[in-house]
C-alpha cells in the first residue's frame, strides 16, 4: 500500500518530519535560494514546531554534496563534553553508575546554532535574517502545537511544577497544559538579540554570520548557560545535580566540516558521519546483507529478509558498542572491510541469536554483566524520552543535504528563562567505565545516534534520506534501503513498506537497557511472516500496522534532470514538498 504519490519535479524538493518545515524550506527554493539556505531555514523552524524532539540547545549532524563537488562531506554540529566532565567527578565523586538522561549534568556544548550558521556561511546564499525570520515568526506569534508535544508536556507537567519551575513557566502557561496555538516569546527575543549583534557587524553576509556565532559562544548566550548550570536540579537519577557547562566550554568549541565515511554498496557510494556517531553501523549492516537474498513480495519484505536484517543488525550494533567513539583509533577500515563482513556473515544462521557478539573490541562491563539485559523499556512516572527530527533537501543544481537535528528537547532539562530554551542531554550516551572508546572525557563528542544518510552514484545521481528514532535510525534506514535500492520500490513506496527493528543490544539512552532476542515489527508484514519469525526464535512484538520510523528522502537523476521526494505518513506530520 502506497499512502501518497512520490513527488517528481525539476526545481527543488524538501522532505522532513513536519509540514511547516518542509513548506518553509520549499518557499526558500522557490525564492531563488539553494538547498543549504532551505535546509537551514527548515532546521530553525523545526526547533520551534517540534520542541519535544529538538531545540536551539541541541545539535545537528548533516551529510551533503554541492553542485560543484560530488565528494560527500559532513557537518559536525555535535558539541562536546565540558572540561569538568570526568569519570572521576561523575562516577567517583557523585557516585553514579550511569550519566543521567535528564537534567543539567549530562549537558554537552549546544552545537546546532554554530553548525547551521557554518553551513549557511560556507554553502548558502541567504542572510541570517532571511533564514531565521520564519522560525522567529512562529516563536513570536504562535504555531499549532502538535498533539504529541502536548502529550509530552502533560507527561512531565508535575515534574516541571515540583522541580523545574522555569520549564513550568514556559510550557505550562497559566498553570495548564497548552493545546492549539502556542508561542515562545522568550526564544523569539533571544533570536532578535542575536540578529541585532550580527547586523551590528556591517552589511557583509559572512561577517554577520560570524558575529552571530560569537554572540552565542562568547557572548550573552554562553554567559546565561553558565549561570543556569550552577544550580542543582532534579534529574532521572532521583537526585539533584548541577551542570558542568561553562562559558569557556562554549567559547572553546566550533562546528566543523570533515570528510564523510564512505562505503561502496549495491552500486552506490554510501556516505555517513564517522565513528563518533553510529553512522558506520548502516554501512556494516548493508555489507553483511550484500551477500544475502533480501527479497520482497508485492512491496513487503519476506520473513527471510526480515530475519537476515535483524541478525545483521545485532552483529553490527555489537561492533558499535565495542568500538565506536570519539577516539582516533577506531578500527573503521577493518570494520568496513568486505572480508570482515564476509566472515561475520557466516554467523547469520536460520535461528535468531540471543547473544551480543562483537567481532572486535571490548564491551562495557555493564553490558557483559547482563544488568541491563531484559530490562523492560518502562518509563518512570513523569518521565518521557526525547527523539529527533530530520530534513532532506535537493535543488536543481544538485546541491543535496541530509540533516538530523536533535537534542534540547523541552523535557530534557530546565528551560533557561532568559533564553527561552533548554540544554541537550547527549552526555548520557557516554559510559563511566574508563578505557572504552565511548568513555566520558572532557572535550569529547558523545557517540551519538544521529545518523543522516546520503548516497551518490557514478552517474551523478544522489539519494538523501534519514529518520528520527535513536538506536533505530540505522535499522529503519536498512528497511528503506532494501525496499528502494534492492527491491526497486519508489521513494514513497519504500518509506511506506512495513518496517521492523531489534532491541537486542544496549540502548544509547539512560538507563541503557536492552531485550535480547526481541524483534519489533509492523503487523502489515503479515500474520504468516510474523509466525515464521517466531518460529525462527525471535521474540516478536507487534507494534501495530503503522508505527515504526519517520523517514523522509529526496533524490536527483542527472540524466533527466528530475528530482524526487517522499515523506513518512506515520504520525500524520511528515511531508514532502516540491515542484
Amino acid at each position: 500500500m502506497q499512502t501518497r504519490p512520490e513527488l517528481v519535479g525539476t526545481h527543488g524538493m524538501v522532505a522532513g518530519t513536519h509540514w511547516l518545515a518542509a513548506a518553509t524550506g520549499m518557499a526558500v527554493l522557490a525564492g531563488g535560494g539553494n538547498a543549504f539556505d532551505a535546509a537551514v531555514t527548515a532546521g530553525f523552524v523545526l526547533q520551534v514546531v517540534e520542541p519535544h524532539l529538538n531545540g536551539p540547545g541541541g545539535e545537528v549532524p548533516a551529510v551533503f554534496v554541492t553542485a560543484d563537488d560530488p565528494r560527500p562531506r559532513v557537518l559536525c554540529g555535535q558539541g562536546v563534553a565540558p572540561a569538568a566532565a570526568t569519570t572521576a567527578h561523575v562516577r567517583d565523586e557523585l557516585g553514579l553508575e550511569l550519566v543521567p538522561g535528564t537534567g543539567l549534568l549530562p549537558a554537552t556544548v549546544p552545537g546546532a546554532w554554530d553548525g547551521w550558521l557554518l553551513l549557511l556561511r560556507d554553502h548558502g546564499t541567504r542572510t541570517l535574517r532571511e533564514v531565521l525570520t520564519p522560525a522567529m515568526g512562529y516563536a513570536a506569534h504562535g504555531y499549532p502545537l502538535l498533539e504529541r508535544a502536548t502529550a509530552t508536556i502533560a507527561a512531565v507537567a508535575e515534574h516541571f511544577r515540583a522541580h523545574w519551575p522555569t520549564s513550568a513557566a514556559t510550557w505550562l502557561p497559566g498553570g495548564t497544559v497548552p493545546a492549539g496555538r502556542f508561542a515562545q516569546p522568550a526564544l523569539a527575543a533571544t533570536w532578535e538579540r542575536l540578529l541585532a549583534e550580527a547586523e551590528a557587524a556591517g552589511s557583509n553576509r559572512e561577517a554577520q554570520l560570524d558575529a552571530a556565532r560569537r554572540a552565542w559562544s562568547h557572548g550573552f548566550v554562553a554567559a546565561a548557560v553558565e549561570r543556569h548550570c550552577r544550580t542543582a536540579v532534579r534529574d532521572d537519577s532521583g537526585e539533584d545535580h548541577a551542570g558542568l557547562l561553562t562559558a569557556a566550554d562554549l567559547a572553546g568549541w566550533e562546528a566543523t566540516f570533515e570528510d564523510a565515511l564512505t562505503v561502496e554498496v549495491d552500486g552506490w557510494t554510501l556516505a555517513k558521519c564517522g565513528a563518533w556517531s553510529q553512522g558506520p553501523v548502516l554501512a556494516q549492516q548493508l555489507q553483511l546483507l550484500s551477500g544475502l537474498d533480501c527479497h520482497y513480495v508485492d512491496g513487503v519484505a519476506a520473513a527471510a529478509t526480515v530475519h537476515a536484517a535483524a541478525e545483521a543488525a545485532k552483529l553490527a550494533f555489537a561492533d558499535r558498542e565495542a568500538n565506536y567513539g570519539d577516539v582516533p583509533d577506531v578500527p573503521v577500515d577493518r570494520l568496513l572491510d568486505p572480508a570482515y563482513a564476509a566472515q561475520r556473515r557466516g554467523l547469520i544462521g536460520d535461528r535468531a541469536s540471543w547473544e551480543l557478539r562483537p567481532g572486535l573490541g571490548t564491551l562495557p562491563e555493564l553490558v557483559t554483566s547482563g544488568r541491563g539485559a531484559g530490562a523492560p523499556p518502562v518509563l518512570l512516572p513523569g518521565e518521557t524520552r526525547g527523539d529527533t527530527v530530520h530534513v532532506d533537501v535537493v535543488d536543481a543544481a544538485g546541491n543535496t543535504v541530509s540533516a538530523t537535528p536533535s537534542g534540547g528537547w523541552l523535557q530534557s532539562s530546565p528551560t533557561i528563562p532568559e533564553l527561552g530554551f533548554c540544554l541537550g542531554t547527549r552526555g548520557q550516551m557516554f559510559w563511566l567505565q574508563d578505557g572504552l572508546p565511548n568513555s566520558l572525557a572532557p572535550g569529547k563528542r558523545p557517540r551519538t545516534t544521529l545518523s543522516p544518510s546520503l548516497a551518490v552514484r557514478a552517474d551523478g545521481a544522489t539519494l538523501s534520506f534519514g529518520t528520527p528514532g535513536g538506536d533505530q535510525q540505522d535499522q529503519w534506514q536498512v528497511c528503506f534501503w532494501l525496499a528502494h535500492v534492492r527491491a526497486g520500490l519508489n521513494l514513497q513506496a519504500a518509506i511506506d513498506s512495513p518496517a521492523w527493528h531489534t532491541t537486542a543490544f544496549p540502548s544509547s539512552f539512560a538507563p541503557r537497557s536492552w531485550q535480547p532476542g526481541r524483534l519489533v515489527v509492523e503487523s502489515r508484514l503479515g500474520a504468516a511472516t510474523v509466525e515464521e519469525l517466531r518460529g525462527r526464535g525471535h521474540e516478536v512484538v507487534d507494534a501495530g500496522p503503522w508505527a515504526l520510523g519517520r523517514l523522509s528522502a529526496v533524490a536527483r537523476d542527472p540524466s533527466s534532470g528530475l528530482l524526487y521526494a517522499a515523506a513518512n505518513a506515520r504520525g500524520e506530520q511528515g511531508y514532502a514538498v516540491g515542484w
